[in-house]
């Protein structure tokens, strides 16, 4: 178990093989940290799937709109909706694509982040000032690394559940 030093800023994701850990960075983009917070505390995260997720590259979900296995999944949409919330403002930073960084999927336009996010699977220095980074994987690292990969995988892994430590 990870050592939690700021619970109100810590996301816990509960995957097929365990818990990921990961610490917000409220100081390098805090517009994204409190979507975040909102959708988890919302639910709206509890069962969307990893719509997108390339081998020694990347896993992206968070289309709360079309990837909610539960209800609506749609691998021909996945990946092309948000929240009913409205898009976020880039918060590009200094913080390096890093491994097990969280970064804010978007489309070409730089201010059109909503709900959807990937996790690094390697360093990937070309993303840096590019994309915002508002969270790092500071445990269960290796349960992201075990998840489906395929655009979509054939059978997407999920997140079970999305909780601010704070409330857990």
């Amino acid at each position: 178990m990870a050592d939690i030093k700021d619970p109100e800023n810590t996301i816990i994701m509960t995957l097929k093989d365990g818990d990921v850990t990961i610490q917000l960075l409220p100081d390098v983009a805090p517009k994204h940290v409190e979507r975040m917070k909102e959708l988890a505390r919302a639910g709206k995260y509890d069962n969307v799937a990893f719509h997108r997720v390339i081998d020694g590259f990347m896993a992206q979900t968070g289309d709360v709109e079309n990837a909610n296995m539960e209800n609506n999944y749609n691998p021909g949409r996945a990946g092309t909706g948000g929240s009913d919330l409205p898009d976020l403002p880039a918060e590009f930073s200094k913080v390096p694509h890093a491994r097990g960084s969280l970064g804010a999927a978007r489309s070409a336009n730089p201010n059109s982040a909503n709900s959807q996010f990937f996790i690094n699977f390697k360093d990937n220095d070309f993303l840096n000032g590019q994309y915002t980074v508002y969270g790092q994987v500071i445990s269960g690292m290796e349960h992201v690394d075990a998840i489906a990969k395929g655009e979509p995988p054939a059978n997407p892994d999920r997140m079970i559940s999305v909780k601010v430590a704070a409330d857990a």
